[in-house]
């Protein structure tokens, strides 16, 4: 009792309920630390909640109970919450569990109750120091404000002060700081040469000495790129017939100072080694670090027999949610100059000597990709399409269409004017399910209901998403439910520490790339069962 003595009863009471639904699943399961963390932050916004919500109690003055009846309401709480905590956390293992085998994920030992509530209890003891310094702020400035102005001027005007301070201080000192480390530490990273990666000798390879992209200049991710550019022979026994090697262009950060200069180095190297000569143009965005996914890349590559040329350009060195943050512009001003610099030249290319010109992007590239181009500027003129997979949430195009999707289909699986333009699959179904009817312009979306990139959604702070109405997602696990604050946390979490085997949650399947590119570009002369063949290689 002394302990409780401290603590607002209302708010332990919220508190032990938003930390209770916390142990519920999400969309990914979670390892022991990162639910720690959520249950204590879910514990910490109850507890304000509750106190929030005593205090508005008192300040309308309406009844309160007495000292003895106080006492015994607290010691009935405390009971209430120790039990309440205690049968949620003997659950969580068994909900955790039943994500991974929704997934078919090996098992683990799952949540582990004492580790959980040793990680909650000092992130909610953090968070409540952090606001009590809030408070003490707050009432410093009023103090000294009130000598000078009316009490609920000085009380508004030291609200919003302490705000500012804090603000200032978590964004522009503590979250600066951390980035600017961060950035250069992933420039660092950039910047190695392993041991073993070697130049390319082939003058046709980005890289080489016949490069116009310098070998340093390609960065960590696009020397892995360029030097995992199959040989013909490679692909021709994957294959079991003749292949071409396929053409693969990469500007790295460093290649050039700004957006507008790699594109136009891309741009030069792409017509150096052929890359217009080719049947089909790929121009992929990367995610933040300037990684392109092999799955994509590959599978493309192999369906068209190695008749293929991508070209793309970096824009970040940090990972995607940071460059998310911090660099969103910066990536969609690269994807904007690289965009036009390949398509102005592609269009004055004759009609019947031209490629069939793709884009493509995944996660952050998918978001910038999309911004490259105005649907106005080559509407006259327009490429073939765009596959874009594990869209994020904040695609504005993605979430239009979904938001305007025909009523009969689902928010995570939608289907737009009956998919003349714009089509959905994920792993179970395929983009032509809606017909033959697809016109010249494609725009294919990949995603799965399991995603919490594509899923995430801020307002589920305070009401529930549409896609977690039924009908449900197939990887989505039926106890999920919906709670204010404590969903937008686990998503939160599921989207910045979730994983997931391929064909669930962010990482997407080689053999559904496969299912998207042949419904998207129509390549010639294959049969079913040579695509099932394929799909067993890459599966491999």
């Amino acid at each position: 009792m002394p302990l409780i003595r401290h603590f607002s009863v209302t708010g332990l009471l919220v508190g032990t309920l938003l930390f209770a639904f916390s142990l519920t699943p999400s969309l990914l399961p979670r390892p022991w630390l990162v639910q720690g963390v959520i249950s204590g932050l879910s514990f910490a916004a109850g507890y304000g909640l509750g106190v929030g919500g005593h205090w508005l109690w008192h300040y309308l003055e309406l009844p309160e109970p007495g000292p003895r009846l106080l006492r015994r309401i607290k010691l009935v709480a405390s009971v209430f919450c120790l039990l309440a905590a205690g049968v949620f956390l003997w659950r969580a293992s068994g909900w955790q569990e039943s994500i991974r085998t929704l997934m078919e994920m090996e098992p683990v030992d799952g949540i582990r109750p004492i580790r959980v509530a040793l990680v909650a209890t000092p992130v909610f003891i953090a968070v409540l120091l952090l606001a009590r310094l809030f408070r003490r702020t707050f009432r410093s400035l009023s103090q000294r404000l009130g000598r000078h102005v009316p009490r609920r001027i000085s009380h508004l005007v030291s609200l919003v002060g302490a705000i500012v301070l804090f603000w200032a201080v978590i964004d522009g000192v503590i979250f600066a700081l951390t980035l600017r480390a961060l950035d250069n530490s992933y420039q660092r990273v950039d910047l190695l040469i392993p041991d073993d990666i070697d130049p390319p000798a082939d003058p046709q390879l980005t890289g080489s000495d016949a490069s116009l992209i310098s070998w340093e200049g390609l960065g960590l991710r696009g020397r892995r790129f360029i030097t995992a550019t199959p040989s013909a022979d490679e692909l021709s026994q994957v294959l079991g017939e003749p292949a071409r090697r396929p053409i693969r262009v990469y500007a790295g950060l460093n290649a050039a100072e700004t957006p507008e200069e790699r594109a136009e180095m891309a741009l030069a190297e792409l017509i150096r080694v052929g890359g217009f000569e080719r049947s089909v143009l790929l121009l992929a965005t990367p995610t933040g670090r300037g990684w392109l996914d092999p799955g994509a890349q590959n599978t493309l590559e192999a369906l068209h027999r190695g008749d293929v040329a991508t070209v793309t350009a970096q824009y970040s060195y940090l990972p995607s949610p940071l460059a998310l943050l911090t660099e969103g512009e910066y990536g969609v001003e690269m994807a904007r100059a690289l965009f036009h610099e390949v398509y102005d030249h592609w269009s004055a290319l004759p009609t019947g000597s031209r490629p069939a010109l793709y884009l493509h992007g995944l996660s952050l590239g998918a978001l910038n990709s999309d911004s490259a181009f105005d649907l106005y500027d080559i509407i006259d003129d327009p490429f073939q399409g765009a596959l874009w997979s594990g869209p994020p949430f904040r695609s504005e195009t993605w979430r239009s269409v979904t938001d305007e999707r025909d009523p009969d289909s689902p928010a995570w699986l939608p289907r737009f004017r009956d998919g003349r333009v714009v089509r959905f699959m994920n792993q179970h179904t395929d983009l032509m399910e809606q017909g033959d009817d697809w016109g010249d312009f494609r725009i294919a979306y990949l995603q799965y209901a399991s995603d919490p990139v594509t899923f995430f959604e801020p307002r589920s702070l305070y009401r529930e998403p549409d896609w977690m109405r039924e009908p449900r997602g197939p990887d989505v696990s039926p106890d999920l439910r919906w709670y204010p604050i404590v969903t937008m946390l686990q998503l939160l979490a599921d989207l910045a520490t979730g994983s997931a085997p391929p064909g669930y949650g962010h990482e997407i399947a080689a053999e559904d790339y496969i299912d998207a590119w042949v419904a998207l570009t129509e390549p010639e002369g294959w049969t079913e069962t040579e695509l099932d063949r394929l799909k067993g290689h890459f599966q491999r």
